[in-house]
């Protein structure tokens, strides 16, 4: 009985997800592959806020953080550490990527290297590199739902179909909807991730300790070493290595490279405004206070489901709840912690999609007409090779999910230092990129990872950073006869103060329109009317021209947001 309950109830939400995901592109037809991969760039910062978080907090947060809580413990405090620097340096990052891409039609981060550098190719080389790190994301949130709906399900659901429910419902919205309908169903995902760890922060302390000052007194008492760093098992020889240089190397590397990865780019670049960035990198720290309680319950779980070995301890959080509760709020969690592997699964793989389908496929001439359609089959195709790959052979994508984030990080001195320093070469940028990719290989797949008890991935950025500047300063500068405006991006401050100055262009455009035509009705002259328009119309087009925008800076959609240069579809 406890399995139909907890089950039904999954099911009705996992319907209800993908009609919210095809519900929020109800009034939008048609549009390009720019309303598809980055919301047409109109989502406000409510809708940011949501996306970007629903992107962070994922099955990692209920499975994995519970599991670093009761292996290790404080270690894992790195995960809330590197967030919230990274929300700290996408303050001033986020609002820049936006206003470049903004000014030069741009939709991902393939396509900003691609522009940069000048060389089409180098978008397309960068896809590959950026899919190699980004489908062990796909596999993870594949894999987590599959145990998580097995778990909730009492059994009843098995791994292998708890793994393609995940797929089928993911793909079921983000084909059609896009960045959009991702963000749609993070609002129901917040609200359920809310509602359910703020309850489980209470119950589960009160319910197995009568309150969080016995489980507090046990932990200090009888758990010591799950308190401080390096955690658990982690001191000596053959520990774990993951103590205090660990700790800030891995916070460092991280907090600068969430601002550059893919997925956060497409968030950034959905925005509707610089400010509306500026806003939710101030918003979003307070979300990472929710990462805490599958932290502690992980450890509170030592004392309730001890022994808990190998993957078994990321399933510490989910005996608590399947143990203790009904089959109804069982069903609920289940749901919760399911759409926190669809959200970021579906941003992943729309930013696959439109890495190919812009920077890849678009490079053959009969596809270069249909990037969305491109983007949309290629979407399908990486969840379908992650989904089989997870059934196949699972162990090929766990390696790689070792590599990937330290491996993206290697992009870091091509993303930002290349767009704000015209001086760094291509040669230089892809042989730092090529050294520092086959360092993090090299050290992880031989396992020195940490290594010296830092971080290998910033060793290796260390390493692609001194190769990147030698090697541009050994060669002559790149032949790019474009100029510095065109090239490199604005700061952070220069693009607000273009923005507004667009702004107000517009609505000066709009009082002196509606002044034309109130003198143009009372002059009761259609000749003088039509001049009036035609004389409105040189002026628009003049300032248009002399916009950096271009037509972007006096054209905007009905709910105000601007409306780039049509995409080619």
């Amino acid at each position: 009985m406890n399995a139909v309950v907890a089950t039904t109830i999954f099911a009705v939400f996992m319907v209800g997800t993908v009609g919210l995901g095809l519900l929020a592109v109800r009034r939008r037809t048609g549009g390009g592959i720019a309303e598809w991969s980055v919301g047409g760039r109109s989502l406000g910062a409510v809708f940011i806020w949501v996306l970007m978080a629903g992107e962070s907090y994922t099955s990692f947060s209920y499975l994995g953080a519970a599991g670093w809580g009761y292996n290790y413990g404080a270690p894992v405090l790195y995960v809330v550490a590197y967030m919230s620097c990274g929300y700290a340096v996408g303050y001033v990052v986020g609002p820049m990527l936006w206003g470049y891409a903004r000014r030069h039609d741009l939709v991902g981060i393939t396509d900003i290297l691609a522009h940069r550098f000048g060389r089409p190719w180098l978008g397309a080389l960068t896809a590959v590199l950026a899919t190699v790190f980004l489908l062990p994301y796909i596999q993870l949130q594949i894999t987590g739902m599959g145990v998580v709906v097995s778990t909730i399900s009492y059994g009843a659901i098995s791994l292998d179909w708890g793994y393609f429910i995940a797929f089928a419902v993911t793909t079921g919205f983000v084909v059609v909807s896009g960045l959009r309908g991702s963000a749609w169903v993070s609002v129901l995902k917040d609200v359920l991730v809310i509602g359910t760890l703020g309850f489980l922060a209470v119950y589960v302390p009160l319910h197995y300790f009568d309150g969080y000052g016995p489980l507090l007194d046990r932990l200090v008492a009888q758990k010591a070493e799950w308190l401080t760093l390096p955690g658990h098992g982690g001191g000596g020889a053959g520990g774990s290595g993951l103590g205090t240089a660990w700790f800030i190397t891995t916070s460092l590397l991280n907090a600068l490279t969430v601002v550059i990865f893919p997925t956060t780019v497409a968030g950034y670049l959905g925005a509707r405004s610089a400010d509306a960035l500026r806003r939710n990198a101030i918003w979003l720290p307070a979300y990472n206070v929710l990462l805490f309680i599958p932290m502690l319950l992980g450890m509170a779980a030592l004392f309730v489901v001890p022994g808990l070995t190998g993957a078994g301890s990321n399933l510490a959080l989910f005996r608590l709840v399947v143990d203790s509760l009904p089959a109804w709020a069982v069903g609920i969690i289940g749901v919760a912690a399911a759409l926190s592997s669809i959200v970021p699964m579906a941003v992943f793989m729309l930013v696959i999609g439109t890495m190919w389908g812009r920077s890849v496929l678009s490079l053959v001439p009969r596809w270069q007409a249909r990037q969305k359609g491109a983007a949309q089959v290629v979407v399908v195709v990486a969840g379908a090779g992650a989904l089989v790959l997870t059934y196949a052979a699972p162990n090929t994508l766990v390696r790689l999910s070792l590599i990937s984030y330290e491996g993206m990080a290697q992009l870091l001195p091509m993303v930002l230092l290349g767009l704000v320093w015209r001086r760094l070469t291509l040669t230089g940028g892809l042989s730092g990129l090529a050294v520092g990719v086959g360092t993090v290989c090299a050290l992880v797949f031989t396992g020195h990872d940490p290594v010296w008890g830092v971080n290998a991935g910033i060793v290796a950025l260390a390493a692609n950073l001194a190769v990147a500047l030698a090697v541009t300063f050994a060669t002559k500068p790149d032949a790019d006869q474009r100029a510095d405006a065109d090239v490199l991006a604005r700061d952070s401050l220069e693009s607000s103060e273009s923005e507004f100055r667009e702004s107000e262009s517009r609505e000066s455009e709009s009082r002196e329109s509606e002044s034309l035509e109130s003198d143009s009705i009372d002059s009761g002259d259609s000749g003088d009317s039509i001049d009036s328009g035609e004389s409105l119309g040189s002026r628009a087009s003049g300032d248009a021209r002399d916009s950096p925008h271009g037509v972007d800076a006096i054209s905007a959609s009905s709910d105000g947001a601007p409306r780039g240069a049509a995409s080619a579809d």
